[in-house]
């Protein structure tokens, strides 16, 4: 079994899985990382050259590559949700857990940071209330959802690995 995570960029993923997979003895996998060395450029620069449809299609299909493993921590791009594909491959094999957080945490956590191409606007408070709006109804489908807005590192892998446990008594 997998443990995937996803949620908008700034909500930890990143950091949460790393550890999370340190303490389950799993292995860590970041789709974005994988687009990157496939694809041989950044992400911001795959937007920003080749547009936001040609990155999606590139990460369905690091998705379908991902869903094959076992026994990993999946770090996704946050909006891989939205398409159907997606979550169904990442069902088969993996509980998938959305991490949230609101709209001025995520800036603050992601303000220093050029690669954030959905960000590069002039009010991006107002653009991650709009994508969090669009992907609301798709986070919903995960096995659970986690705010992350005033919880450390070890206080959301902690919550979990008790979210994991209680799902394997089912």
């Amino acid at each position: 079994m997998n443990v995937v995570l996803t949620g908008m960029m700034g909500t930890g993923k990143t950091v949460v899985g790393k550890k999370l997979a340190q303490k389950l003895n799993m292995k860590y996998i970041s789709t974005d990382e994988m687009i990157e060395k496939d694809v041989g450029m950044s992400i911001p620069k795959i937007f920003k050259r080749k547009g936001e449809p040609y990155f999606r299609d590139v990460e369905t299909k690091a998705i379908k590559c991902v869903a094959m493993l076992d026994n990993y921590v999946i770090d996704t791009g946050g909006g891989v949700v939205q398409r159907n594909e997606n979550m169904e491959e990442l069902e088969r094999n993996g509980a998938i857990i959305c991490l949230t957080a609101s709209p001025e945490v995520i800036l603050g956590r992601t303000r220093k940071t050029n690669y954030r191409p959905l960000l590069n606007v002039d009010n991006p408070v107002s653009a991650i209330k709009k994508l969090l709006k669009k992907r609301e109804r798709f986070y919903k489908r995960c096995s659970r959802m986690i705010d992350t807005s005033n919880k450390g590192i070890q206080e959301v892998v902690d919550e979990i690995m008790k979210f994991l446990s209680e799902r394997e008594k089912k």
